[in-house]
């Protein structure tokens, strides 16, 4: 006892993980994990977020739902997403932001941990409208709304293992599909993320999909450097699972001999920058999503030039303009269930925030994309 008082009361506070029952370790995993998931299904409930009450909503109907100002914080409380943008009407699809601030897998820089907080900002930053470049509102919450983020870090420092963690991002995105009309724009994070969320959407609209994806590199190794959930192997696990009917690449730079055998194996149609002049016309003319229940847009923010997008953690010359992605996704004809925006990487955009810009603007664009009016 002598022993332990001069020690200080931090030896009791640094138990050996081994002498610590599996059974209270596991349920403290799961009180995390439960806790996780009620706060992405109670905002995908709750309407927070003041920027997003459309200005024109009248103060007479404000008072009939319910909703309550609370004067020394800015939210709202009272609003129900769901029920919101039922009640407006009118209304096919609604994107609805979900943050996965995942970095671990990424098998050279971890930074895009830490961009959906800076993505946010920029889509709302004083420079520019909320207007998207088809003339949609981002403030209006029949276009936009936002659940906040997965608690991933939290969630790794109970001890979650990356099958758990990959099964509750899955489970997050199916509670934001469930309130519908809004459907899933994810911001990474690494591009791990797009396999649980691309799982979640096609076993929730209860089919494959049809899959763009925008990227320097085919992320289709089968396990790179023996992870199986590194961001190079997401679209391996994809196909794999049998996710995706059609996988369109385009935008590849940096692709090797697995790259090219992977992508016969699962009957990838890939597109690579050296013979883009030549399929332009075909890319800027795609039809997706015909005899499938819908398509997924995945844009890894590398598949640009780094002319326009410096701040990725790996930079590869000779990519797409920022016009040719937009030509890209304004002209593709398809039925968009759900997105992501992956691998920004904020740490390295510490100067003028110009790439931040970059991935809101393709952000506030796929929005555009997902989000439908009824005629």
């Amino acid at each position: 006892m002598r022993n332990i008082a001069r020690k200080g009361i931090h030896y009791w506070q640094k138990p050996s993980a081994a002498n610590v029952p599996a059974e209270l370790i596991e349920n403290g995993q799961n009180r995390v994990i439960d806790a996780s998931l009620t706060l992405i299904r109670e905002r995908a409930k709750l309407k927070q977020c003041e920027n997003l009450i459309p200005p024109i909503l009248p103060y007479d109907v404000i008072l009939v739902m319910g909703l309550q100002r609370c004067h020394n914080i800015k939210f709202y409380v009272g609003f129900l997403y769901g029920e919101l943008v039922r009640a407006l009407g009118g209304v096919v699809a609604s994107s609805s932001l979900l943050g996965v601030p995942l970095g671990h897998n990424s098998s050279f820089l971890q930074g895009p941990a830490f961009a959906p907080p800076r993505i946010r900002e920029a889509i709302w930053c004083g420079s520019t409208n909320a207007t998207t470049e088809e003339g949609k509102e981002l403030n209006d919450p029949r276009v936009l709304t936002d659940v906040g983020d997965v608690p991933v870090q939290e969630i790794r420092d109970c001890g979650v293992d990356d099958d758990r963690l990959m099964n509750i991002i899955s489970e997050s995105v199916k509670l934001v599909m469930e309130e519908a009309p809004l459907r899933p724009l994810v911001l990474g994070g690494d591009h791990s993320i797009s396999f649980p969320v691309v799982r979640a959407v096609s076993k929730k609209i209860g089919g494959p999909l049809d899959i763009l994806h925008l990227d320097a590199h085919p992320d289709i190794y089968h396990a790179f450097e023996g992870n199986k959930y590194s961001h190079a192997s997401s679209f391996a696990r994809i196909m794999e699972g049998g996710y995706a009917r059609r996988l369109l690449q385009v935008g590849l730079r940096s692709i090797n001999s697995e790259g090219r055998e992977q992508g016969k194996r699962f009957g990838v149609e890939q597109y690579e920058m050296r013979t883009f002049s030549r399929d332009r016309h075909i890319l800027e003319n795609l039809k997706l999503g015909e005899g499938v229940k819908g398509v997924y847009i995945s844009v890894d923010v590398d598949c640009l030039d780094p002319a326009f997008a410096p701040r990725v953690s790996h930079i590869e010359p000779g990519g797409l303009s920022f016009r040719d992605v937009l030509n890209i996704l304004h002209n593709l004809q398809a039925d968009v269930v759900a997105a992501d925006v992956v691998e920004f990487n904020p740490q390295r955009d510490t100067v003028d925030g110009m790439t931040a810009m970059v991935a809101a603007k393709l952000v506030r664009e796929l929005t555009a994309k997902i989000s439908k009016m009824k005629d």
